[in-house]
């Protein structure tokens, strides 16, 4: 069995329970109304912690494995591996300032207070760019501290930026990107592990399929070639002649990224009928 921990509360926690789900992993009691709960058709239980909790409960063994935000893994959990990067969760850690002071450069932070949740994130930043300053360590409300004379400026989480304006900063300096991150304990047992991989295998044809539509077009006969240059597929396009003489269907999968050059293209090459369909799992 293989017990792994999660946020108790908020969009990252609803997002980790929404790839579980989609894992097809389900929950007794419908999930997180307790502070533990069994997978009923996969040999997993779950925790529900605090973030900051998980790392030290995987850390001292009372869980195994856990989903946290990437700042949490880079400032509690130096004795912990990170084993899968999960694509949600994004966000950034980033130095704001108060919009009355001037900034030029890094070095402007020399001298000052900055406050934050993440002193150790924060001393390395310093130490590389050989600065000085003094660190203020803040749970919570870190946008606040400028504005009562806590801290000069502030080191925190950046989403969309919205709580720094409404208290009067702005970001001046991005130090890292986070999004969440499955962790676990590096001496984990051997049928532990193979459960980890099963959820890994899972969560990664999940991902896969997120992150890729499945096409569906006509082309002419003489224009397959230059299609099939650029519908590549998972090895390459399944290619269906059609009733109309001259004419093929083909089908393929393209990456979410590149969704709207490869339409264009497959236009100017006389594709017709195209079809874009969600794809739920892609296993390779």
């Amino acid at each position: 069995m293989l017990t792994i921990a999660v946020q108790r509360s908020g969009r990252l926690s609803e997002k980790t329970l929404q790839l579980f789900h989609e894992c097809g992993i389900q929950f007794e009691n419908g999930g997180k109304e307790k502070l533990m709960t069994k997978a009923s058709n996969f040999p997993m239980t779950i925790l529900f912690l605090r973030d900051d909790d998980i790392p030290g409960c995987i850390a001292d063994q009372s869980a195994d494995a856990g989903v946290v935000g990437e700042n949490v893994y880079l400032e509690k959990s130096d004795a912990l591996e990170l084993v899968e990067r999960l694509g949600f969760a994004r966000c950034r850690l980033s130095i704001a300032i108060p919009k009355s002071m001037s900034y030029q450069s890094l070095n402007d932070l020399n001298g000052l207070k900055i406050a934050t949740s993440y002193p150790r994130i924060l001393q390395k930043f310093l130490d590389k760019n050989n600065l000085q300053a003094e660190i203020h360590e803040i749970n919570g409300s870190v946008e606040i501290a400028p504005g009562i004379g806590l801290a000069d400026v502030i080191f925190d989480i950046v989403s969309t930026g919205s709580t720094l304006i409404s208290n009067g900063l702005h970001e001046v300096e991005k130090v890292l990107n986070s999004e969440a991150v499955i962790i676990a304990r590096p001496n984990m047992e051997k049928e532990k592990k193979q459960i980890l991989e099963r959820l890994l295998f899972r969560a990664r044809a999940v991902r896969k399929g997120t992150r890729n539509k499945y096409i569906l077009l006509n082309s002419p006969n003489d224009k397959i070639e230059e299609i099939t240059k650029i519908l590549p597929g998972m090895k390459s396009p399944t290619v269906m002649p059609l009733a109309m003489p001259g004419w093929s269907s083909l089908h393929s999968v393209i990456q979410e990224d590149d969704f709207w050059e490869i339409i264009e293209s497959l236009k100017k090459l006389g594709a017709e009928g195209i079809l874009v369909v969600p794809i739920e799992k892609m296993i390779q």
